[in-house]
């Protein structure tokens, strides 16, 4: 019974993984080339392929190890590489977040009023 339960458990670790990397996946499809470079990260070639590695090996080659080094990669893409690209696009999907050209960082800008 218990080696069943542990069984269900490397089960959803190993989908866990699998999402987060797919998840990244698209994200670094969606970003814009120029965004890699001007946040200083490698190249979008770099991160697709690297990320695309790691969907075929989660999904066709149910080894460990090389399923940690891709959960490796996902999370790094995710915590570092991401942020940098939101960063340097303005937030979410290069678009702006809302509010005024006049907003500054607490607020509206009213001129001194």
């Amino acid at each position: 019974m218990l080696l069943q339960g542990f069984g269900t458990f490397i089960s959803l670790l190993y989908l866990a993984m699998t999402l987060l990397a797919v998840a990244a996946f698209l994200l670094a499809a969606t970003a814009r080339e120029d965004a890699y470079r001007a946040a200083g990260k490698q190249t979008k070639t770099f991160w697709l392929i690297l990320l695309g590695v790691t969907v075929a090996v989660n999904l066709l080659i149910p080894m460990l190890f090389l399923q940690i080094a891709g959960l490796i990669a996902s999370i790094v893409f995710m915590v570092d590489v991401r942020p940098a690209l939101q960063q340097v696009t303005g937030g979410k999907r290069g678009g702006r977040r809302g509010g005024s050209s006049s907003d500054g960082p607490y607020g509206p800008y009213n001129g001194g009023r």
